[in-house]
Parts: structure tokens; C-alpha cells; sequence
């Protein structure tokens, strides 16, 4: 698990699990399964392969979950306007 008081350098590579626990510390919960699915289907975070390895720089997959982030609204009904638009491919 990460401290989410503890700063990860942006430019350090992690694996999928280390970015699910990464990101879910942080308060934007995601299943390591998911970020699996993101990788076949599209809309997730990029990642790049060291052999067999799938890896996430930490600055990129932090940027893609606050780019998911709604802006900030006072009331339910504001939230339709105030959604980011869903990349094609992305799940809903």
C-alpha cells in the first residue's frame, strides 16, 4: 500500500497493482482489474511494456484519473454540464 502522504516522484514507474493502490490512496479508487480491462478495451491510463512487464509512470496515471474529475458544481442538477466528454472506447 502507499502512504498518501508520501510523494511519488512523477517520472517513477509503476506496476498495474502498485498504480491501483496508488490512485485508490489518493482517493480515486480503482481495481487493479479494471486498469486490466482499460488495457484491452481503451480509456485507461497509457502505459508502456518492459518485457512481459506492464508499467505506468505515476505522473501520467495521476493526470489521466483528475482529467476523469468532473468541474466543480454546487448542486446535482449542474452535473451533466459540468462532466468531462468520455474518450471514445471508455467506459461510462
Amino acid at each position: 500500500m502507499f502512504d498518501p502522504n508520501v510523494e511519488i516522484c512523477s517520472d517513477a514507474y509503476l506496476s498495474r497493482q502498485q498504480t491501483s493502490d496508488a490512485l485508490t490512496e489518493r482517493g480515486f479508487k480503482i481495481a487493479k482489474t479494471t486498469l486490466d480491462t482499460f488495457a484491452t478495451r481503451g480509456g485507461g491510463p497509457p502505459f508502456q511494456k518492459f518485457g512481459h512487464r506492464v508499467l505506468y509512470r505515476w505522473g501520467t496515471s495521476l493526470a489521466w484519473a483528475e482529467g476523469r474529475l468532473t468541474n466543480p458544481v454546487t448542486s446535482t442538477s449542474e452535473l451533466k454540464a459540468a462532466s468531462p466528454p468520455i474518450a471514445a472506447g471508455a467506459a461510462a
